[in-house]
Parts: C-alpha cells; sequence; structure tokens
C-alpha cells in the first residue's frame, strides 16, 4: 500500500474531525489531530486566536520531521489540522513534497449557519477540549480561504460530514 498525507479544509463545525477520523480507519494509517495535542501540550493556555496561532505555530514546527518519519516508513497521515489558509496549505505541501508521496485535500464546503449550528452543539456536549463562540467563529472564518486550482492540491469534495 503506497503511503498517502490526508489534509482537511473546512471551516469550524465543517466536519473535519468526523472526516479524519473515518478516513483514519484505513489500514495502515494513522490520525494526528492538532486540538488533541494542543489541549495535552498547552492545557488551560489557549483562550483566544492569538494563542491558538503561537501553539499551532510552534506545534506545526516539530510535526514536520515526524509526519515525513512516518510517510517514508510506509505508513499513511491524516492530518487533522485545518488546511484553511494558503499558508497552511504550503506547510502541509513542504511534508508531502520531502516524503515524496502522494497527498488528498479533502474540503467540506458548509454553509456557515450550518457550521454555527454544529458548534454550538459541539460547545454544548463539552466532549471537545476547546469552545468557540459565534463571534470567534466570524472572527476565524474571516482569514479562511477555500483552495484555489492554482495551489495544484489534489482536491476531493467531501460530502457534508
Amino acid at each position: 500500500m503506497t503511503p498517502m498525507l490526508h489534509m482537511v479544509c473546512g471551516k469550524i463545525g465543517a466536519g473535519k474531525s468526523t472526516l479524519t477520523r473515518r478516513l483514519a480507519d484505513a489500514p495502515a494509517t494513522v490520525l494526528i489531530s492538532e486540538d488533541a495535542w494542543l489541549a495535552a501540550l498547552y492545557p488551560g493556555e489557549i483562550v483566544d486566536l492569538p494563542d491558538y496561532v503561537r501553539a499551532s505555530a510552534r506545534l506545526k514546527q516539530v510535526m514536520v520531521e515526524h509526519v515525513v518519519a512516518l510517510l517514508a516508513a510506509g505508513v499513511s497521515v491524516v492530518l487533522d489540522f485545518p488546511a484553511n489558509t494558503v499558508s497552511s496549505r504550503a506547510w502541509a505541501r513542504g511534508i508531502f513534497e520531502k516524503a515524496g508521496v502522494a497527498h488528498r485535500l479533502h474540503f467540506l464546503d458548509v454553509p456557515d449557519e450550518v457550521c454555527k449550528t454544529r458548534l454550538r452543539a459541539r460547545n454544548a456536549s463539552g466532549k471537545h477540549p476547546f469552545e468557540t463562540t459565534d463571534a470567534e467563529f466570524d472572527l476565524i472564518t474571516r482569514h479562511f480561504v477555500a483552495p484555489s486550482e492554482a495551489e495544484g492540491f489534489h482536491v476531493v469534495h467531501a460530502a457534508q460530514a
């Protein structure tokens, strides 16, 4: 089986984590969740967008060689890191290019109101390590950039998760 790097793009509440869990059910595939790592490494320290940006940048630095090593060992990797900006996708491109493996960018194009409804339910469940308000959703969504053909990714338009 040829290793593959799977990435996800979609707004908060679009279903990225649900999709990544399904993708990781494939044989010889490992899931790496940004939220799980950030919650473990920075408990109680990520309270706003600048905190997230700083912690995420640190985590991404460390993850590159780890993910490349997994891919080189023949293991497919599902990155549950939001590939929601041109720069975040460039970071992921660096990984699959360095490893010399194929990739898929799974794009969940879900309307804002559906995402917000799911986000409110997720917050109410208390099962997610981070809560996001509607105002924070709006702030973060202003930075969202859908993938373009010019970026050269193999985009898979995923059904709503």
